[in-house]
């Protein structure tokens, strides 16, 4: 397992621009494999644009708790970039006047910024519908300071969808660390004791599954029966939804597959996946993700390859949502990763 963040080891792929010439290059540029926006404009989708927004996206930090071999975000203790409260306040401004219905809170560990429970306070008070909140289950047990967040979480109505990489031991460990297997499962009883993911319940609890290696996620109806089962006989959990989540092989996935030469194997397997179907409804295309520093993107993929939004309005202060409507949505080979299969987007299969 990973112990230090990729910036923190002076990585070159801790660097966008290094990212993105091995995605735009080799097997896409000998034309081995077809660029994404060829494949998408053989359907017409070829400038991909958005449709009515839907979900304010905000990553408040990359700041975690944890060092997960597959992030794409290289998240960790060692990454400080955190929002401050003035740009939450600017984010306030918005969600205040925004069309979007669903507010979505994410880092890092969203929790370990020093205002995330103030924030959530104040965009409680804004009336977003759908209040998410992405939690890695194991900062619930990481301090005392966290241990009353189901308790916070309830009194807020707060969507909790929760990372949950497998219903066993070793596979979940492998990919966040030793411990975390034991440490979720404690959070989510918390959680479940709160009335979280029981049936019938409006507190919301979804888990999210990402594969641990260099491959597609399977079925995420059938997978989301066996986590039930498997979590309901052995540690009487219950929960909501499963999301199966395609890895994007950006940041220290993509080290990964570099490292363990699965790359191009990696990136053939997504372009055969590709599923036209998916195109209409990934994400970026009803989502605007918004940077710990207030900057503006097309998703939370694009944030981390520092592609910001093609538009006159880049940053929350000058939020124009008209503007930012009439757009084109930016896009490179990562994008293959949302449209395999049956899709993948934060809140699932697309498909």
């Amino acid at each position: 397992m990973a112990t230090k963040s990729l910036k923190a080891k002076g990585n070159d792929l801790a660097i966008s621009n290094k990212q993105l010439e091995i995605l735009n290059g080799g097997i896409f540029a000998d034309g081995e494999l077809p660029y994404f926006k060829d494949k998408i404009a053989q359907i017409g989708h070829f400038p991909l644009r958005p449709k009515k927004l839907e979900i304010l996206q905000i990553n408040v930090g990359y700041m975690c708790n944890q060092v997960c071999e597959h992030c794409h975000v290289d998240a960790g203790p060692d990454r400080k970039e955190i929002m401050t409260r003035e740009t939450m306040i600017q984010c306030l401004e918005v969600i205040k006047n925004t069309g979007a219905h669903t507010l979505d809170l994410t880092g890092g560990a969203p929790e370990m910024n020093p205002d995330f429970r103030w924030f959530v306070e104040e965009a409680a008070k804004a009336g977003i519908k759908d209040f998410i909140v992405r939690s890695n289950l194991t900062i619930i047990r990481a301090n005392k300071k966290y241990y009353d967040l189901p308790d916070f979480f309830k009194k807020h109505n707060v969507h909790v969808i929760s990372s949950m990489p497998h219903y066993t031991r070793g596979k979940t460990d492998k990919q966040r660390g030793d411990g975390v297997f034991d440490k979720s499962i404690k959070a989510l009883q918390e959680l479940n004791e709160r009335g979280y993911g029981m049936p019938g319940s409006e507190l919301k609890l979804d888990l999210v599954y990402n594969p641990s290696g260099a491959y597609l996620p399977g079925d995420q109806v059938a997978m989301e029966k066996d986590f039930k089962k498997a979590l309901k006989e052995d540690f009487d959990i219950q929960f909501h939804s499963l999301f199966a989540i395609t890895n994007l092989p950006i940041a220290r996935f993509l080290d990964y597959l570099i490292a363990s030469e699965n790359y191009e194997d990696y990136m053939y397997a997504l372009v055969e996946a590709y599923n036209p179907a998916a195109v209409a409804n990934v994400m970026c295309t009803n989502t605007i993700s918004i940077s710990w520093d207030g900057w503006l993107y097309d998703c939370d993929f694009n944030q981390m390859l520092d592609l910001k939004v093609a538009s006159k309005v880049k940053h929350i202060k000058d939020y124009n949502e008209d503007l930012l409507n009439d757009r084109n949505i930016i896009i490179s080979q990562h994008c293959y990763g949302c449209t395999a299969g049956a899709g993948s987007s934060c809140q699932g299969t697309v498909a």
